[in-house]
């Protein structure tokens, strides 16, 4: 199983990268990355970490074996995956090439093609 912690859910993604995940774990399952206040202590970063590492062991209830896939704000990702890891739990994020087209007058688009999951 691979839970999706990250704003981008999987439905989403472009089908190479499901059908990478569900080769390489199975079932995905989306948590939406939650909005972090700018203003969040270190303290309610680990509080937030806490909830959501719970969150992760409930929704990966019966399954013996799940992957964890982070993107999001820098300190809770990072908090989550130290957590994730110490306790034993493989986690990843995806990596992606950035295409951008110019437009002019400051527009761009910018297109992500899917690459791999790189374990953290």
């Amino acid at each position: 199983m691979l839970i999706n912690l990250s704003n981008h859910p999987s439905n989403k993604w472009m089908p190479e990268q499901i059908k990478t995940a569900e080769k390489l774990y199975g079932k995905v399952t989306d948590i939406p990355f939650p909005f972090v206040d700018p203003k969040a202590s270190s303290d309610d970063i680990a509080r937030f970490g806490k909830v959501y590492f719970d969150k992760i062991f409930e929704i990966s209830s019966g399954f013996e074996d799940f992957t964890v896939h982070i993107q999001g704000e820098f300190t809770l990702a990072f908090e989550l995956v130290t957590l994730l890891k110490n306790n034993g739990i493989k986690c990843i994020a995806s990596t992606a090439k950035r295409n951008v087209i110019e437009k002019g007058n400051g527009e761009k688009i910018i297109k992500f093609e899917f690459v791999q999951f790189r374990e953290y």
